[in-house]
């Protein structure tokens, strides 16, 4: 009974200790009884600061965008499993197996809402079965002409894209990933890569399948920035630019800048872009192993890696998760998320 009052007074009893050269008290924890015992509670504390929020302004045009791409999608899939089909056209009772119990109600409602584009057969002895209405079958024709024209530039963008990975390889299934993106046929592999051998290879390494290039070209390794910088003039031209007050500088290794609506840089921020845009960074496609991610330098050439890989794609754009598959062909930073938000515009 002693030992117990003795523990708990020790508990009780108000100390001091030294923080930063300061006497401070020290206040005691309550406690309580268990049994025979005193148990003293812990309260766990941030030592009162609060996390530095990071905040993400939203680009509501695009947000809008993405919105109504969602249709045109689940339409452009549809009529690629009916075109894959021996006889172009789809039993509806076998829907759910190429799309799932869930998603074949969507298309079941893209399927009524647009006559126009899908046509639906059959009923009484024989089973329902969905094809492409007469307009839209000829609209599908159109973009197979189209494609084949459009090969060399296909084959240009997928030569870049692996000339961009550190070496010059990449995953037949994270290319996959963005095919659509890319403007690539979904058979590019069996399609388009076997009539190209000076172009490309395809090489097994431990199980999975890499698609590498079997040449360099200096003439490619030229992104779309500097494109657009050769065609103002701002390469060839000697008059000093000045910095405007959005952050945007017309210079041999600037970006063009525009922040979200709700974005309102203050003056330490404009300043900090202000050196950041004038500082020299390496060419996104020299090898991301030569360089040191902690270097400002090397951190500025990943947002030129990032705009080059865009700028590939049919669209411009791309989603974060698609972004990061190529992560460690790319050497993007771990928090890639995180890269973004920090150079917003």
């Amino acid at each position: 009974m002693h030992k117990c009052m003795r523990i708990f007074s020790l508990i009780e009893s108000q100390k001091w200790f030294t923080f930063d050269g300061r006497q401070r008290l020290c206040h005691p924890l309550p406690s309580v009884r268990v049994g025979h015992m005193w148990v003293q509670i812990m309260f766990k504390t941030s030592g009162g600061r609060r996390p530095k929020k990071k905040t993400y302004y939203r680009v509501n045009e695009l947000d809008r965008v993405m919105e109504l791409q969602k249709k045109p999608s689940l339409i452009l899939r549809l009529k690629s499993i009916i075109q894959s089909q021996k006889n172009q056209c789809l039993l509806l009772r076998d829907l759910e197996k190429e799309v799932g119990f869930v998603q074949k109600w969507n298309f079941m409602g893209i399927i009524e809402k647009y006559p126009s584009i899908f046509r639906v057969t059959g009923g009484n002895r024989t089973p329902p079965m969905v094809m492409l209405a007469e307009k839209a079958d000829k609209v599908a024709l159109e973009e197979s002409e189209a494609r084949a024209q459009m090969e060399p530039i296909l084959v240009k963008t997928l030569r870049k894209l692996l000339m961009l990975s550190v070496d010059c390889m990449l995953p037949l299934e994270t290319i996959q990933l963005i095919e659509n993106e890319l403007g690539l046929p979904s058979d590019f592999e069996q399609s388009l890569v076997p009539k190209y051998p000076q172009f490309f290879s395809v090489k097994d390494v431990n199980g999975r399948t890499f698609l590498q290039l079997e040449n360099w070209d200096s003439s490619l390794a030229v992104t779309a920035r500097e494109e657009r910088l050769v065609h103002e003039g701002v390469l060839t031209s000697k008059v000093q630019a000045r910095i405007l007050k959005d952050g945007n500088y017309v210079g041999p290794f600037a970006f063009q800048l525009r922040y979200p609506a709700g974005f309102r840089p203050n003056v330490n921020y404009l300043k900090e872009v202000q050196k950041w845009q004038k500082m020299e960074f390496p060419s996104p496609y020299l090898n991301a192993r030569r360089f040191e991610l902690a270097d400002p330098k090397a951190q500025k050439r990943v947002v030129a890696v990032l705009h080059e890989f865009l700028s590939l794609t049919m669209e411009k754009r791309l989603t974060s998760g698609q972004i990061d598959a190529f992560h460690s062909e790319f050497r993007l930073p771990a928090r890639l998320l995180l890269c973004l938000i920090k150079h917003q515009g």
